[in-house]
């Protein structure tokens, strides 16, 4: 089986780079979906979460991710302390995802693993493809296509590694600054030249 991991910044189209590699043939894993599936209600990570940051962050039963966004988004402190509960929560979740994978008889998976490099993971990988598109332009997608005041979309951006160090650390490089046809080209390219290196 290959591993390959998938990153980007935000606002970088990773998800529709995902949709495509689905289309391929990969099973993909989303690391955003495991963070969440990680503190579902009844979860450990739920009462790890409820017990460092207080029940002010609960709203309806559920952790009130909009609330604990704004907060870790302008305090470094606090995104420090709840990655260190999320995070290896969600290698487990990744880990035993792929397992499973891999035991259906998976040629090849995908973890879609928005901060990849930040967190050092890239020995885990054979081959790392990173969805790039211009800083200004996650900015302009992040205010434009998730609503997102421009002061949060800077937030989350200047909280990430740059995308351009990101590119020079990637076997990969995705440009998707143009139209989905000339990505799915790009992301095509990329699948024939992975399969080929088998």
């Amino acid at each position: 089986m290959k591993l390959i991991g998938l990153t980007g910044g935000a606002g970088s189209g990773k998800s529709t780079v995902a949709q495509m590699l689905r289309d391929l043939g990969a099973v993909v894993l989303d690391a955003d979906v495991a963070a969440h599936t990680v503190y579902e209600p009844g979860s450990l990570g739920f009462d790890l979460i409820e017990r460092e940051f207080g029940p002010d962050y609960i709203r309806d039963g559920k952790i009130d991710r909009a609330r604990l966004g704004e907060l870790v988004f302008r305090d470094a402190e606090a995104r420090a302390r709840l990655n260190a509960i999320v995070h290896p929560l969600v290698r487990e979740w990744m880990a035993a995802a792929t397992a499973n994978a891999l035991m259906r008889g998976a040629d090849v998976v995908v973890q879609d693993v928005p901060l990849l490099f930040e967190n050092g993971l890239e020995g885990l990988y054979s081959e790392v493809l990173l969805v790039h598109v211009p800083a200004e332009m996650q900015i302009e997608r992040l205010v434009q296509g998730r609503g997102l005041s421009e002061d949060r979309a800077r937030a989350i951006v200047a909280a990430q590694m740059p995308i351009d160090e990101k590119r020079s650390k990637a076997g990969y490089v995705i440009d998707n600054s143009g139209n989905v046809d000339e990505t799915r080209r790009q992301v095509e390219d990329a699948w024939k030249k992975l399969m080929s290196a088998r």
